[in-house]
């Protein structure tokens, strides 16, 4: 890559899901890449690949706390994004959002870096307008259990836009909408990986609700190209871009899909909604296909394939290891070895 096009790009959140998608394709690219992570939900092993990389580097760091390099581009994913995972230390994933905000916008403010906010489909809360479009301000419960993160996002965007008005810094908001892929965490409790996990060990399918409630899923490889056409992108979009995929599917169906592609047996389990658990999430992407010339490529079928191999050899793995931690709790001690007699 030309030196005049190559850039140090840092992402926080970097060993995430999305987070680790993203540093690979951006080192792919030839940018330098600097990987943040404090390893709350993210994980080493999502970025193992990288690691022997020139232009990757990787620093265990919380983003509650000020962080001062030398960066052209940041991406500011960091934050807990299952309910499972920043429903677990509420005050804490309210200050990742906040403070983390604060503290990546006055780095890119120090050093001039356009920065970009991964916010969410959350703060629309529990729509009462369908589909979402940008203008939408939301139907949210600010002090509901899953407050912590709609609020913290939706305080993170608040910032964002203040530091560019006041400030004139280059600031990008993606509000992401459900995303599914590799590199999940299988026990974060979001739907593709619930399911996915519990289809391929034969368990049954847990349906919230009867299962009509809708969500559109965009596969990981379309969000991170969203990701970097949005960043950027020459004009500036004014406020924040929905990224997802306007399709929607009920959590029936999916569960459905799911059981078909892994020739599961799982039965449907229906059990009561969770407390706030919005009916309908489906994005509007006329701003992102008019000014990103953007909208998802990969089919659900075809998301979920990819998605099953991933979780199946997860499985598979882990199940090869505890194969072998038994082999070796069975088999007799090697002896301790001998000091050489002093003479």
């Amino acid at each position: 890559m030309k030196e005049l096009t190559r850039k140090r790009i840092l992402v926080t959140g970097g060993a995430g899901f999305l987070g680790s998608h993203l540093c690979e394709r951006l080192v792919t690219q030839g940018h330098d890449v600097l990987c943040v992570d404090n390893f709350y939900t993210g994980t080493k092993d999502n970025i193992a690949h990288l690691l022997d990389c020139p232009n990757f580097e990787l620093m265990r760091h919380d983003v509650t706390f000020p962080l001062y390099v030398e960066v052209d581009q940041i991406y500011n994913l960091a934050c807990p994004a299952s309910p499972i995972h920043y429903q677990h230390d509420p005050v804490q994933t309210t200050k990742t959002s906040v403070h983390g905000a604060i503290n990546m916008l006055g780095l890119a403010k120090r050093v001039k870096a356009r920065i970009f906010q991964a916010s969410t489909s959350e703060v629309y809360g529990d729509a009462l307008v369908h589909p979402q479009k940008e203008d939408y301000w939301g139907h949210v419960n600010p002090i509901g259990p899953r407050s912590c993160y709609d609020e913290g996002k939706r305080c993170a965007e608040t910032l964002f836009m203040d530091y560019r008005r006041q400030h004139g810094l280059s600031i990008r908001i993606a509000r992401i909408f459900n995303t599914y892929g590799p590199r999940m965490h299988p026990t974060d409790g979001r739907v593709v990986s619930n399911f996915m996990m519990q289809a391929l060990r034969g368990e049954p399918i847990t349906l919230y609700g009867d299962g009509s409630q809708t969500r559109s899923f965009c596969y990981v490889d379309d969000m991170i190209d969203a990701f970097i056409r949005l960043m950027n992108s020459a004009d500036d979009p004014g406020g924040p871009v929905n990224l997802g995929n306007p399709h929607e599917v009920s959590m029936r169906e999916i569960a459905q899909r799911i059981v078909a592609i892994t020739g599961s047996n799982s039965p449907l389990e229906l059990h009561p909604l969770p407390t706030d658990d919005p009916w309908h999430r489906q994005p509007d992407i006329s701003r992102a296909r008019e000014l990103l010339g953007w909208q998802p490529q990969t089919s659900l079928d075809d998301g979920l394939q990819h998605t099953a191999r991933y979780f199946r050899a997860r499985i598979e793995a882990s199940s090869e290891a505890s194969s072998e931690a038994g082999s070796e709790a069975g088999a007799p001690s090697a002896p301790a070895a001998q000091r050489p007699a002093l003479t």
